[in-house]
């Protein structure tokens, strides 16, 4: 369980395909405080850390997460989200983040205003995932808030110090993103179809 508060942003050092894996090394300020079998959500995507070489650690995608999610378009020097699983006796700085991301979505604008950057994202609508107005979601890791919603599109608005502490800040229309939805509202969803 993460919270979306993004603690490093890690930088690509090696990508290597076995079979139908990917064995990503990350190198990271938080290297040193990491242990192997750990997790580590990369994007939003809660991968396991598999080894560990001074300030680089490697995790493995298996072929499941990599037709769920953007991790196939990353490149050797391109930065990552980081985030280690919460600690319980900590407070929930974002929301209740799994780091099990339901689909992708694809950057369609992004405006400055004035001090601040408004990021619209369009996603596949067929999927029935939905976004609501002040509602959690969690792009490529990041805990934010729904603003805009509507049936396949959202946009989010991001203050200097998240644009400068996590990847938004190489984001471009056609960027693709991970998405996780909110937890609680993917259960309530649930059980109205099942109800109806």
């Amino acid at each position: 369980m993460f919270t979306g508060i993004i603690e490093d942003i890690g930088r690509i050092q090696q990508i290597e395909k076995e079979a139908q894996n990917l064995h990503i090394t990350v190198s990271s300020a938080i290297t040193s405080e990491l242990k192997i079998d750990q997790s580590v959500a990369h994007n939003g995507i809660c991968l396991t850390v598999v080894k560990i070489n001074d300030q680089n650690y490697t995790v493995t995608a298996i072929d499941e997460t990599i037709k769920k999610t953007n991790i196939s378009n990353l490149k050797v020097g391109d930065s990552v989200n980081l985030e280690r699983a919460m600690k319980l006796d900590a407070r929930l700085d974002g929301h209740m983040v799994q780091g099990h991301v339901d689909q992708i979505a694809t950057c369609i604008q992004v405006e400055e205003a004035a001090g601040s950057w408004v990021f619209t994202f369009e996603y596949d609508a067929s999927l029935n995932n939905i976004t609501i107005e002040k509602g959690s979601i969690t792009i490529n890791g990041v805990s934010l808030t729904v603003v805009n919603s509507g049936k396949n599109r959202f946009s989010v608005a991001i203050i200097p110090y998240t644009y400068e502490h996590t990847n938004f800040n190489t984001f471009l229309v056609g960027t693709i993103v991970n998405l996780e939805f909110d937890l609680i509202g993917k259960y309530v969803k649930k059980l109205f179809e099942l109800n109806k």
